[in-house]
C-alpha cells in the first residue's frame, strides 16, 4: 500500500511538474501575447494619430480647394460675362462691317461711274478744246478783220473830216463869192 501511495505521489509530482511547465509555457506565451498586444495597441494608436493628422490635412486641403474653387467659379463667371460681351461686340462689328462693306461696294460703283463720267468729260473737254482752238483761230481772224475795219473806218473818218473841212471851205468860198457878187 505504501508503494502504491508512493507511486501516486510520484505521479502527482510528475503531473505537478508537467502542469508547472505548462503554466510557465502559458505565462511566457501570455507575456509574449501581452507584448504583441501592447505593440499592436501602440501601432493602432500611432495609426489613428496618423489617420487623424491625415484627415485634418485633408480637411484643410478640401477647405483650400473649396476656396480656390469658389475663386475659380467667380473668375469663370467673369470670363463667361466677358465672352458674352465680346460675342455681342463681335456681332455688332460684323453688322457694322457688313454695312461698311455695302457702303464700300456702293462707293466703288460710284467711283467707277465717276471715272467713266471723267473719261466722257475728258473726251468732251478734248473736243471742246479743239473747238476752242478753231474758234480762237476764227477769233484771231476776226480780230484781224476788226483791225482792218478800224483802219478802214479811221480812213473813212479822216476822209469824212476832210470832206467836212472842204465843204466848210466851199461854203466860205461861196459866201465870199456871194458877197463879192453882191458888191
Amino acid at each position: 500500500r505504501l508503494t502504491g501511495q508512493k507511486q501516486e505521489i510520484n505521479n502527482l509530482i510528475q503531473r505537478k511538474i508537467a502542469v508547472d511547465e505548462e503554466n510557465a509555457r502559458l505565462k511566457n506565451e501570455l507575456s509574449s501575447l501581452n507584448q504583441k498586444f501592447k505593440d499592436k495597441s501602440q501601432e493602432l494608436k500611432d495609426t489613428e494619430e496618423c489617420a487623424q493628422k491625415k484627415e485634418e490635412q485633408n480637411r484643410l486641403v478640401i477647405k483650400n480647394l473649396e476656396e480656390e474653387n469658389k475663386g475659380l467659379n467667380t473668375c469663370c463667371a467673369d470670363l463667361l460675362n466677358d465672352l458674352e460681351k465680346l460675342r455681342k461686340q463681335e456681332a455688332q462689328w460684323k453688322t457694322e462691317k457688313s454695312g461698311n462693306d455695302a457702303r464700300i461696294k456702293n462707293l466703288e460703283t460710284d467711283l467707277a461711274e465717276a471715272r467713266e463720267q471723267m473719261k466722257e468729260l475728258r473726251s468732251v473737254c478734248s473736243s471742246l478744246s479743239s473747238q476752242v482752238a478753231v474758234k480762237q483761230e476764227e477769233l484771231s481772224e476776226k480780230d484781224c478783220d476788226v483791225i482792218r475795219a478800224k483802219k478802214g473806218l479811221e480812213e473813212l473818218q479822216n476822209l469824212y473830216r476832210q470832206n467836212i473841212e472842204h465843204t466848210a471851205q466851199q461854203a466860205e468860198l461861196i459866201k465870199q463869192l456871194q458877197a463879192l457878187n453882191t458888191d
